[in-house]
């Protein structure tokens, strides 16, 4: 069996990496960090020229029409770069949900828009503290339009529309609506999480107007469907961040030198990078389970994307742990850019569901394959 990606998409790998090495360099992700803006725009406007943002979009929508493969080997250089745009919001969160449940009107209106980068998406689920569930959500539409609280909300105020779970009393409790942002009823301010490299926002519905996106009260078990497929693209980002923090680590440790000697040659360094190795490995097999899950469509996605998300959660976040301790006290300061692979990793390890709610949707997926 042959786990390796094809010629083409290695191809697309070296040109991803040699473009976001030009163009998103650490002085890019420290000026968002030390400015105002939610994001690079600048950035966002050349991945959409690459046209990375219309990678899985069928051709007829104004997208490339290309496989998931290309779009995980897109996410890990992403991930590596830790890039400070709204990427996954707009295309692994509101691109999918309107290609699997968005009407041929809906579909029209906004896959063009968001192929060539001149709409961004978010999706708008959690409200507040605590693991969201149908019994907890307090967003539903009524008589006067969708009223509720969204927070946090990723990359909101970059966002043009929102693809919002709100509760309904039909179905499995809940549904899907598509709010677009630039009206009355929406109202954002700023939230201020350990990553603002990336914009977030609490999101308040007053009386917004909203379409319905698929069937009513079938938007929980859309939700998850959605869930399992960002996992997958989560997990790849992930995988690259990891890989790259380990590789800083690494290069930092052969080029230290401490009573003489690299520090790299010192066994507790050497055990530090070799754990972080083992679990970058781990993860990155997990993640190719998941691809060829989402890629072919197999029945066996709601494991693979768990196992893909858990694996990738605990690499990423020991790798960038590790890396600030490779560096001693000088990895906890400012003017060091291990902080980059700390504060994403810990956003990533949250965004779409910490991982004991993946643990737990690994579990359920694993019994019910079992019993299939």
């Amino acid at each position: 069996m042959n786990f390796e990606f094809a010629e083409e998409q290695e191809l697309l790998r070296e040109q991803a990496r040699g473009f976001l090495s030009e163009n998103c360099p650490g002085s890019a992700v420290r000026a968002v960090l030390d400015g105002e803006a939610d994001y690079d725009a600048e950035l966002w406007r050349k991945v959409a020229e690459m046209g990375w943002t219309a990678t899985v979009i069928p051709e007829e929508f104004g997208g490339l029409g290309l496989s998931y493969l290309e779009l995980v080997v897109i996410a890990e250089e992403l991930g590596r770069s830790v890039a400070p745009i709204p990427f996954s919001s707009s295309v692994y969160l509101a691109t999918e949900a309107l290609l699997a449940n968005g009407t041929l009107a809906q579909k029209e209106k906004w896959l063009p828009l968001l192929a060539s980068g001149e709409a961004i998406g978010t999706f708008a689920l959690a409200e507040g503290n605590g693991r969201p569930s149908v019994s907890s959500l307090s967003t539903r539409m009524t008589d006067d339009g969708l009223t509720g609280r969204k927070i946090p909300v990723p990359d909101g105020r970059a966002a043009n529309f929102a693809i919002v779970v709100g509760a309904t009393d039909s179905g499995d409790g809940a549904s899907l609506y598509l709010v677009e942002l630039d009206q009355e009823g929406v109202s954002q301010e700023v939230v201020r999480t350990l990553d603002f490299s990336r914009g977030h926002s609490v999101m308040v519905f007053n009386g917004a107007k909203a379409e319905l996106l698929g069937g009513d009260g079938a938007g929980w078990s859309a939700m998850t469907a959605l869930l399992d497929r960002a996992a997958v693209l989560f997990a790849w980002e992930q995988v690259g961040l990891a890989d790259a923090a380990l590789e800083q680590a690494r290069d930092y440790a052969m080029g230290r030198y401490a009573f003489g000697r690299a520090i790299a040659s010192y066994q507790a360094i050497k055990h530090k990078l070799a754990a972080m190795y083992v679990k970058n490995t781990l993860a990155r097999s997990n993640c190719y389970y998941g691809a060829w899950a989402l890629d072919s469509g197999s029945a066996e996605l709601p494991l693979a994307a768990a196992t893909a998300r858990v694996g990738a959660i605990q690499a990423s976040v020991f790798a960038a742990e590790e890396n600030i301790q490779t560096h001693g006290g000088m990895g906890f300061t400012w003017e060091f850019d291990c902080q980059f692979y700390y504060r994403r990793a810990k956003l990533l390890s949250v965004g779409i569901g910490s991982e004991g709610y993946w643990q737990d949707r690994l579990v359920t997926a694993y019994e019910q394959t079992n019993v299939a």
